[in-house]
């Protein structure tokens, strides 16, 4: 399987996942600069983690007019895999091709923390090594991680069975005291509609060895390479 690793001014966790992806996971991995519009024949996106432009405005706001992301757009529409980590997450919300926005988390400081997150589904292309119910510990690291949509939006997002991930501790509870940033009904990722893109704010890239303490955060990761080797069979 073939990723293309989206680099813009300001990203700082393009490398971790390049390395994940090459060197644990044992996929063709390159590099896609922001300027450019070739995703380089890439079976699937990742926009990484970061400050892409300093998040000068708000986060995403400027990365969104950059012009790789005409070809993400088409990548996506093409019913291809696109994942946004954290900033990534960010920059698809501004795009249009994930609901909701992120605001200021509720303590109005930066959260950096391992957490607990439960899955939702093992039937979709980022969950499929993973067990409904099954709780994974990845970090967080973001200033704006409070997933915020409109109260039919959330109930359509809901009724669709769009979130992947929650907030919880590590018996599964999901609950105020395990939110760590105030994310609406402890939302941590959610998908489109077509099931083919997916943003994150935890970061799986940050968990992927045992090296760094916990390798939850390759479930992710594997789920994207076992999902397109089952179907290019």
């Amino acid at each position: 399987m073939k990723f293309a690793v989206v680099v813009f001014p300001g990203s700082n966790c393009e490398h971790d996942t390049f390395h994940v992806l090459k060197t644990i996971l044992d996929q063709e991995v390159v590099y896609s600069w922001h300027q450019d519009s070739d995703l380089q024949g890439a079976d699937a996106v990742i926009l990484p983690g970061g400050f892409a432009y300093g998040d000068h405005l708000r986060c995403g706001a400027i990365a969104k007019f950059s012009p790789i992301l005409k070809s993400v757009k088409e990548h996506a529409e093409q019913g291809k895999l696109v994942l946004g980590i954290c900033n990534g997450f960010q920059i698809l919300q501004e795009t249009g091709l994930l609901p909701g926005v992120m605001l200021r988390n509720s303590g109005l400081k930066f959260v950096c923390r391992h957490v607990y997150l439960k899955s939702e589904s093992g039937e979709t292309p980022f969950t499929a090594s993973c067990r409904p119910g099954q709780i994974l510990r990845i970090p967080i690291a973001h200033n704006e991680g409070n997933f915020f949509l409109a109260p039919d939006q959330l109930t359509e997002l809901e009724k669709n069975r769009q979130v992947l991930f929650r907030y919880s501790d590590a018996s599964g509870d999901v609950s105020a005291a395990a939110n760590p940033n105030g994310s609406l009904n402890n939302i941590a990722g959610v998908i489109n509609r077509r099931g083919n893109v997916m943003g994150l704010m935890p970061h799986p890239e940050r968990a992927s060895e045992l090296l760094l303490g916990c390798e939850d955060g390759r479930q992710i990761l594997q789920s994207m390479v076992d999902w397109n080797g089952h179907f290019s069979e």
